[in-house]
């Protein structure tokens, strides 16, 4: 597959072998892009922003609206695409282009609420014949880099919002996945989206990543990674505005007076969605004493349930991990958390990119599985004698993108809420809850700013502020 330069369709000699990461079949290959590339995806981007930033919002609209019902007519083979180059099942992966198309649509309905406000100037003194407003006009050039995990819907995250806000943009997908951002950036040429405004530039991020980062007439990089990639391009970027979500090492408390068969069901899944490799994925889970034991026995008896293999088939509930090398780091991971007493109660094993479920307890504190973020099909069970110590052990990391809490009590509800450092809270759901409209960002290491797409909008837009002067009558 070409790869999108200024809406033009292009090739490249050097090539670069997408792989299905269950057996390493080929799928496709797309171009291996260069800086040079970068180069004149931004020059004719800057034009792209022109045209976009004069675009009547009603044409936006029906850009994105038409893009959506694209998107919904070739539901399948989007979704095939997903499972084919990642790691997704095709039950996954359905619904990945589901939240993809809402991504879409809500970015069209957004299109039309930017809106300002009038501005008191008469209140203070001296300004009493001075009324205006305020508007929020687009910032120009948008860097967009996307990961593997959501290789749709994260890139709809980006362009969605960038397009409806008057921009232009050029997006780098991950490398292992660009096959799903090529074909969204397909329906969006072929609703009618003036060629200039987007770029998807495929590469490796070490040649093409830092061009993009580094290019002054970007004006703003919005970035989900891992936490090194961020500080890098917090380094490198200069004077430009950067969102960034930087994933999670995600904390569930569970109460005695929950429903422990809602709280094991929603954990299970939030913990094994999408093989784990996932940044609202559920990796710690602290258990009232009480019902520990029972809470663990129905979460290991439900796990082992799970049927892992190839991701296109129907009734496969848990495929490969992205690729060989990181499911061995996640077995290590496993072994040294074992070597400082972690117990496991069940996993721990893989086979090529095959990793087992895996459930662990007595995690040592301080191991990378208890502090840092596994982005692996791993979660760990501690037992806690109250909402204060689970809480204490919930904060005592360097994320905190979203937490959650099973609980009956709006007392530990809003307790939780209001005590846990995070950047969202879910009640009587795991962490992996989401819509495509929330708020959704982290704090410490967890990213900066916020997506969800008005959010983003607000990101990719800035209000002009305007005053007038009116002349004094009489």
């Amino acid at each position: 597959m070409k790869m999108i330069v200024g809406g033009q369709w292009v090739d490249r000699k050097e090539t670069i072998d997408v792989l299905n990461p269950y057996d390493g079949s080929v799928v496709d290959t797309v171009p291996r892009g260069t800086a040079a590339d970068i180069d004149e995806a931004i020059t004719l981007a800057v034009e792209g922003y022109q045209i976009n930033r004069h675009l009547p919002a009603h044409e936006r609209i029906a850009i994105l609206k038409r893009t959506a019902a694209i998107m919904q007519d070739r539901f399948e083979e989007l979704a095939v695409t997903i499972a084919s180059e990642g790691s997704k099942t095709i039950r996954e992966a359905r619904k990945e282009v589901g939240r993809a198309i809402n991504t879409i649509t809500i970015s069209a309905e957004e299109a039309r609420r930017i809106d300002g406000e009038t501005i008191p100037f008469d209140s203070a003194e001296g300004s009493e014949n001075r009324v205006g407003y305020y508007y929020r006009f687009p910032i120009g050039v948008i860097g967009a880099i996307t990961p593997f995990n959501d290789p749709l819907n994260l890139v709809a995250h980006k362009l969605g919002p960038a397009i409806a806000g008057g921009n232009a943009v050029v997006c780098k997908p991950a490398t292992v996945t660009p096959l799903s951002a090529l074909k969204l950036g397909e329906c969006l040429l072929e609703a009618g989206l003036p060629g200039k405004i987007l770029s998807i530039v495929t590469g490796h991020g070490h040649e093409i990543g830092d061009a993009l980062v580094e290019d002054s007439r970007i004006r703003m990089i919005s970035f989900t990674g891992g936490v090194e990639a961020g500080e890098r391009i917090v380094r490198h970027a200069g004077l430009k505005k950067i969102g960034m979500e930087l994933g999670s090492n995600s904390p569930v408390i569970v109460m005695a007076d929950c429903d422990l068969d809602q709280a094991v069901e929603s954990c299970v899944s939030g913990a094994f969605w999408a093989v784990g490799q996932n940044c609202i994925g559920v990796q710690r889970i602290y258990i009232e004493r009480s019902v520990y034991d029972t809470f663990r026995d129905k979460f290991v008896a439900r796990t082992k349930q799970y049927k892992v293999g190839r991701q296109l088939d129907e009734d496969t509930d848990m495929g490969p991990m992205i690729t060989e090398t990181e499911a061995k780091r996640v077995i290590e991971w496993v072994e040294e958390a074992r070597s400082q007493g972690a117990e496991l109660l069940t996993g721990g094993t893989r086979e090529g990119s095959l990793v087992q479920p895996t459930v662990m307890e007595k995690m040592p504190e301080g191991a990378k599985l208890d502090c840092q973020e596994v982005f692996g099909p791993v979660v760990s069970l501690y037992p806690v004698d109250s909402l204060d110590e689970a809480v204490e052990k919930a904060n005592a990391v360097d994320y905190g993108l979203l937490g959650a809490i099973f609980t009956s009590r709006l007392d530990n509800a809003f307790y939780a809420i209001e005590a846990m450092d995070v950047g969202g809270m879910i009640v009587n759901d795991s962490t992996d809850y989401r819509v495509d409209l929330m708020p959704f960002g982290g704090v410490k290491k967890s990213g900066l700013g916020r997506e969800g797409i008005k959010f983003s909008l607000m990101e990719m837009t800035e209000p002009k502020m305007v005053c007038f002067n009116l002349p004094r009558r009489g």
